[in-house]
């Protein structure tokens, strides 16, 4: 832990070679924790991309008592909650403009990844950014708290809405039965 914070402070001094260890170190945990929000490879990694420029920028406003794990994925859920804002809007107007043709439709797509990614769209961003943290890369629920600014019983709610609503959306789909 000392290490990172070291390469933290060198990465704050404007050490290039301490900002692609860092990088290195950490782009395959962020690109996974992004996908799951995201959905899409090419969205997860402009994500990360945005969120290593936004740690670099802002290095030199690092606090050391934090991880830097927690500091990175803070930017990180930051930096995906700003994007699934964006798409929300941009969805609602799609979804107004296609809705007569579409709407009538009963296809589902075979695929139980697609439904695990549609039903995730149902459940709310700061429990879907939750779930990924949790079970995508195992972080606890203190470690939570502090990269979301919430506290442990926040986090313990939204985590049980979070799979309350997944399941039930899951189940509506007939892909929730184990």
């Amino acid at each position: 832990m000392d290490a990172e914070r070291g390469l933290m402070e060198r990465v704050a001094k404007g050490d290039q070679g301490a900002f692609s260890d860092l990088a290195q170190r950490y782009s395959g945990k962020l690109l996974a924790v992004a996908g799951r929000l995201l959905g899409s490879r090419a969205d997860a990694e402009d994500a990360v991309q945005r969120a290593f420029l936004q740690c670099y920028a802002g290095a030199g406003g690092y606090n050391p008592q934090w991880a830097v794990s927690t500091w990175l994925y803070r930017i990180l859920t930051n930096v995906c909650v700003d994007e699934l804002r964006r798409r929300a809007t941009r969805t609602a107007h799609d979804e107004r403009a296609v809705a007569g043709p579409l709407s009538s439709s009963n296809h589902r797509p075979p695929d139980a990844h697609l439904d695990l990614h549609r039903a995730l769209e149902r459940v709310p961003r700061e429990a879907r950014v939750l779930l990924a943290l949790r079970y995508v890369d195992g972080l606890s629920y203190g470690e939570l708290a502090r990269i979301r600014g919430i506290t442990i019983n926040t986090v313990k709610s939204q985590l049980a809405r979070g799979k309350a609503l997944l399941r039930d959306e899951l189940g509506k789909r007939g892909a929730g039965h184990e």
